[in-house]
């Protein structure tokens, strides 16, 4: 089969003929029909997330069809459409497993970065880690729920029921869950780069009550603050647009050195914190929400072969929502 191979960080990925993986006892063989291209993607690339297996496929967010299954299999059929997303493996039996926190497991595997994902014509998943895509997406509108869809769902629900809610980055995970947070009545005022003109507008056409860059104060102060751009130096300037009480939600994997703040703009009750992985309930919850919503996803699509296009593209913020591989 054909895949996307990271051979080593800072490199650009290499087009290769490799074996199609064969699935074990509790795996399906996936058929890849896209696969998103997410900021996690990057990281890995970019050697920030150092830890990867190497050689390596990347990609965790894989809408794909089952073509072959373990003999333990029963979740699904052959010829089912399933999505696969970053948490790929658990132990099952730490404490964080047994108390329902499997998203911070020890042992944990991940899509892409500790096992071989979806920049390749097949992939291999456990199936207890897979999920069931409603019909009302098309495959390439489905993979940025897997990761997009699913860390931003977990960080809204971690920023509580916030009436003014602040996003501070405005890509993938932030264009869903805009949608998400307008659908529950929440105002959202939205935060890109300085002089980010178009993904401003981007902002306010999905229902931002406001939108600017992320050096301004707010019109109004936020009950919570999401953090999709991996900067550290917008946790003080968050903290600063924050009500008492109010909290900060990091939703990356990966963010650069928070600088030094005075405790004045975190007393008052504010409160930091961090989002990790997910769990399946995540995307149980997620995946049945979506269409009602409804979420519509806004996607530039890219060939198997340009992955490295994409991720370019991604990292210098050419994107209007989310970059998706479809492969043929």
């Amino acid at each position: 089969m054909r895949a996307m191979v990271l051979s080593e960080p800072n490199h650009s990925l290499s087009q290769l003929d490799i074996a199609i993986p064969e699935p074990g006892p509790e795996q399906v063989l996936i058929r890849v029909n896209a696969c998103g291209v997410c900021r996690t993607d990057l990281h890995i690339k970019d050697g920030e997330l150092n830890r990867p297996k190497l050689p390596l496929v990347m990609g965790h967010e894989i809408i794909g069809t089952v073509v072959k299954k373990g003999l333990k299999v029963e979740r699904f059929s052959i010829g089912d459409r399933i999505g696969v997303p970053w948490l790929g493996y658990t132990c099952g039996e730490c404490k964080y497993c047994c108390s329902g926190k499997e998203n911070l497991c020890d042992s944990a595997g991940f899509t892409g970065y500790t096992i071989d994902g979806g920049y390749a014509e097949y992939t291999k998943a456990d199936q207890r880690f897979c999920f069931h895509i409603p019909d009302f997406y098309s495959d390439a509108e489905a993979a940025p729920l897997l990761c997009a869809g699913l860390i931003g769902y977990r960080s809204l629900v971690m920023a509580g029921d916030a009436e003014y809610l602040g996003i501070y980055g405005f890509g993938a995970a932030a264009h869903i869950v805009a949608q998400v947070a307008k659908y529950r009545r929440q105002k959202v005022y939205a935060f890109t780069r300085p002089g980010d003109n178009e993904g401003q507008q981007f902002a306010l056409d999905l229902g931002a009550e406001w939108a600017g860059d992320s050096t301004m104060k707010p019109p109004h102060s936020l009950d919570a603050a999401i953090l999709y751009a991996p900067a550290g130096e917008l946790v003080p300037l968050s903290l600063r647009a924050l009500v008492k009480g109010g909290t900060v939600v990091c939703a990356g994997i990966h963010m650069s050195d928070i600088p030094s703040f005075p405790y004045s703009i975190l007393w008052g009750e504010r409160s930091i914190c961090s989002v990790a992985n997910l769990t399946r309930r995540d995307g149980e919850e997620f995946l049945e929400l979506a269409p009602k919503v409804p979420v519509r996803t806004e996607v530039e699509t890219f060939p198997l072969a340009e992955a490295n296009e994409a991720l370019a593209r991604l990292k210098s913020g050419r994107i209007r929502g989310a970059a998706v591989l479809v492969v043929d």
